[in-house]
């Protein structure tokens, strides 16, 4: 994550503007297995304010895992988990992230490999997308109660 990610700053309350779309710019960060759960990556999910006015970022961004054809489709909408993350002032050239929890296939298990992420910042409707990592399979759980693979809600830099 870039070392201005730090100034990003949870505020007390959403008196600054949201962050829009056009604000903003998105990069995938590197895979990371998870410590509590074998055969699950976190993915940083970093949105970086390209404007040069602060806006604010909160909520669970739209996420949507865009691949090869599979029984279920090309699209696999991921899972929604609200974090409770406070609201964060994004100033400009800062960032703030989202962590990507995606549950692997087992050794010989069916696996989809997404190619690009598409994602719509909370409270917008036009999309930003990012190239999905080329060695990270997964399972794809799209109707199950609680799959393995979501998305969490924003937190500051």
């Amino acid at each position: 994550m870039p070392s201005t990610a730090a100034t990003a700053k949870v505020a007390d309350n959403a008196a600054t503007p949201r962050c829009t779309t056009a604000d903003l710019s998105v990069s995938l960060g590197a895979p990371k297995e998870s410590q509590d759960a074998k055969g699950q990556f976190d993915v940083p999910l970093t949105f970086k304010n390209t404007s040069a006015r602060t806006c604010g970022l909160h909520g669970v961004p739209g996420v949507d895992l865009v691949g090869p054809d599979d029984p279920n489709g090309t699209v696999y909408h991921l899972p929604r988990e609200d974090n409770g993350a406070k609201y964060n002032e994004v100033s400009a050239g800062t960032t703030a992230s989202a962590t990507i929890t995606v549950l692997t296939p087992s050794d010989g298990g069916a696996s989809w490999t997404p190619t690009k992420l598409v994602t719509i910042p909370p409270g917008q409707t036009q999309p930003l997308t990012a190239a999905w990592p080329a060695n990270l399979p997964m399972l794809r759980q799209d109707s199950a109660t609680h799959p393995g693979s979501y998305v969490n809600g924003i937190l500051a830099g």
